[in-house]
């Protein structure tokens, strides 16, 4: 996980992509082995904890198609995000649930959309 400021990033974050230091850009699609590992651990350390706990995500990385994805993989059960990434968003989530769908999650439960 890297400590960037999205202040800041814009200065060197070219650089790094083009030498392939990062494939994208963090603050735009999640780092899935790095942070995605930490959001992975903390959900099921709080789902050992809380069965029924409910874990979303906002942010740009709540209307990311490849972050949503990665989410309803992982078992958040919502992502809020600006109502521009909305349709995105809602779309990006029901590809997941039929690429990833799981026996587990009752329909209500879904992966919900906040604004």
């Amino acid at each position: 996980a890297f400590g960037f400021s999205r202040d800041d990033v814009g200065h060197f974050l070219p650089f790094y992509i083009k030498k392939c230091i990062v494939p994208h850009d963090p603050c735009e699609s999640i780092d899935q082995k790095g942070v995605g590992s930490m959001v992975e651990t903390a959900v099921q350390k709080g789902r050992a904890t809380k069965e029924n706990l409910k874990i979303g995500v906002c942010g740009e990385h709540g209307g990311d198609p490849a972050s949503v994805e990665f989410f309803h993989r992982t078992g958040l059960n919502y992502v809020s995000c600006s109502p521009f990434r909305v349709p995105i968003a809602r779309l990006s989530s029901a590809q997941a649930a039929i690429k990833f769908p799981s026996k587990e999650v009752k329909k209500e439960e879904e992966m919900a959309f906040m604004v």
